[in-house]
Parts: C-alpha cells; structure tokens; sequence
C-alpha cells in the first residue's frame, strides 16, 4: 500500500514523505540512509500516517503537505480538526 507519512526530526523539524515500504522507509531514515534532509537530523519519530489505494495519490497528498506551515502539519500529526479548519479559511481570504 502507497502510504504518505511525516517525522518529527530531532532538530524539530518535521519531513513529509512517501512510499509503498513505509517499515522499509523508517528503517533507512534510521540508518541515515533516507532522504538526505533526514540523515543529519536523526533520530527521527513518526508522527503521522495516511494510507493510500493509489501511488500518485500519496504523491501529491505528499505534496499539499510539503507545502503546509508547521503549525498546520502539526496539527494534522494531532489530528486537530479545528486548527486544520481555520487554517484552511485563514488561507482562502
């Protein structure tokens, strides 16, 4: 299954990707083997997933949230709605 998912790096920051492996893909990201971002910010924690049917969905869901502010990724990594929400209005204005 394609997965889209996002790590708290230890520096604080936070790393949104994708892959079909997602055990695969935390392992390198571990290892210092992942994307080139991750390997000087380990260790990294996983901090949200979603689970897609399709690969290029999980892509371009992996690019909308590339493209968020911090606040908003995390409160998706919270699962708070609310701050999603008015973040979505606040941007539309």
């Amino acid at each position: 299954m394609p997965y889209v998912y996002m790590l708290h790096c230890a520096d604080g920051t936070t790393y949104v990707g994708s892959t079909i492996d997602l055990e695969r893909r935390l392992a390198e990201h571990q290892a210092g083997e992942g994307a080139a971002y991750t390997r000087t910010r380990r260790p990294v924690r996983l901090i949200h997933v979603e689970e897609f049917a399709r690969i290029d969905d999980a892509f371009a869901r992996e690019k909308q949230v590339q493209n968020w502010s911090r606040a908003k990724r995390m409160a998706l990594a919270r699962g708070d709605e609310e701050v999603l929400s008015a973040a979505s209005r606040k941007r539309r204005r």
